[in-house]
């Protein structure tokens, strides 16, 4: 069970706070969110999602900037809790439309309604959008979606400046449009998460993709979906050939799951046949598919480090990345680091003539380089040279010292694993019925390391 729930802002302000049972201290945001900011202070990452302070566990999630926290002073498993906490941003999401601390403040009713219905005295009753519909009977205010900084999942469909259309991130599942109208409208996100580590030579050393079709329907009624997938999908391998009897080639070029469930929702009549999902999809944002896969794949980025000595007191540093995804693929908010010696004491940064759109930083409290890129084209190359200096001579090898060069990203309309939706078939009311569909990829970085 947990005793507390509290949204806080980055500055550090309460927007929501919820005490269930009253064993906790009051003033427990203040403590929690003082901790999490000594622990980036101090020099280190990130403060873990889990910790202990005075007997209180601390359990929290990031989302779009805002921190979702919940306390408790019993033994609770943390996986639990950091999944109730990202159900709990969906939920509020879905009714809102727009997350954000504007959103938030201007539907504190609401948003109060819901975590009264959510968590009773500390227990989970439910997550479900669709059961909470039923109980909740305030009307959301909905904030302007247009005048709002590309900021967390919307930010994963854009293109430069242009956003894709009907974006479903900034639509209540509640409310209506102006004029009591709905937009008849279904969007199907695939999702993929990959982790590539490299070794100092450049060849793969691990490889996965965690990938999700994530699902958001605004069609009223509730009609029957058909999701067709690659007809050679197959799941599971054994020597190399699939263990279960699913048809389907497991050769060259088949996209090869090596496990996947899905959502209650689906059915898996016809998916043995012709790799066909049937579901009536609920209401609100929702995972129809989660899988894995370990198959080899092309990776989007290739990283070349070189590291030179330019005598006892220098070196010199050339970070290359090139982009092998195709041309017509353009890659956003890429980040390169690279932790440096614990002796550098100054960098300097030599980018290509005509770069746009490029920072470079040396974070001194950590000694780590970081190179930011606006945005990619693919089938591009960008290079970075940066010059060390040093407060002691070097008494051993300076690539030991150096390194890992770790990347993150984001590549709009373009998925490694090649899992498509090859058609969505919506149930027809009439023959004028004729809803809007969307269907979008999308490719992070969960882990992407090169060794140096």
């Amino acid at each position: 069970m947990i005793s507390q729930f509290f949204v806080l802002s980055q500055r550090g302000d309460s927007i929501v706070f919820r005490d269930y049972r009253g064993d906790v201290p009051k003033g427990s945001a203040e403590i929690f969110f003082r901790k999490v900011k000594f622990w980036k202070e101090d020099g280190g990452e990130e403060a873990p999602p889990v910790f202990n302070v005075d007997g209180v566990n601390y359990f929290h999630v990031k989302v779009v900037g805002l921190l979702f926290v919940a306390t408790s002073r019993t033994n609770l498993s943390p996986s639990l809790v950091l999944e109730l906490l990202q159900r709990i941003s969906r939920v509020i999401k879905d009714y809102l439309g727009v997350l954000n601390e504007d959103s938030l403040r201007k539907n504190f009713v609401l948003v109060y309604e819901l975590l009264d219905e959510v968590v009773d005295f500390g227990y989970v009753q439910t997550t479900s959008t669709e059961i909470l519909k039923s109980y909740i009977f305030n009307e959301p205010i909905m904030i302007d979606a247009g005048r709002l900084p590309p900021l967390g999942p919307a930010a994963m469909f854009m293109q430069g400046t242009k956003r894709m259309p009907g974006t479903a991130i900034t639509k209540s599942v509640v409310a209506n449009e102006p004029g009591g109208r709905k937009r008849e409208e279904i969007f199907v996100d695939i999702i993929e998460k990959i982790s590539i580590t490299f070794s100092s030579s450049g060849y793969i050393l691990t490889s996965e993709i965690d990938g999700t079709i994530q699902m958001k329907s605004y069609l009223t009624g509730n009609p029957e979906i058909r999701l067709a997938l690659n007809e050679d999908l197959s799941i599971g391998r054994a020597g190399g050939r699939s263990v279960y009897d699913y048809g389907g080639s497991a050769g060259s070029g088949a996209v090869i799951l090596d496990d996947c469930n899905f959502h209650e929702s689906v059915h898996l009549d016809s998916f043995d046949v012709d790799r066909t999902l049937t579901l009536v999809p609920p209401d609100g944002e929702f995972p129809v598919m989660n899988y894995r896969i370990t198959q080899e794949f092309k990776p989007p980025f290739r990283i070349n480090t070189l590291i030179e000595e330019a005598g006892s007191l220098k070196a010199e540093v050339i970070l290359k990345i090139r982009a092998e995804f195709p041309s017509d693929i353009t890659a956003n908010t890429i980040l390169v680091q690279m932790p440096l010696p614990t002796y550098t004491s100054r960098v300097s940064f030599e980018l290509e003539p005509g770069a746009v759109g490029q920072t470079t930083d040396f974070k001194e409290s950590n000694k780590r380089l970081e190179w930011s890129l606006k945005k990619v084209l693919g089938v591009s190359d960008h290079t970075l040279r940066a010059k060390l200096t040093f407060s002691q001579e070097s008494h051993g090898n300076i690539t030991k010292e150096a390194g890992p060069v770790s990347m993150t990203f984001t590549i709009p309309m373009y998925n490694p694993s090649r899992l498509q939706v090859k058609y969505l078939q919506i149930a027809k009311k009439s023959k004028t019925y004729n809803p809007y569909r969307w269907v979008r990829y999308v490719t992070q970085a969960n882990s992407y390391v090169a060794r140096i």
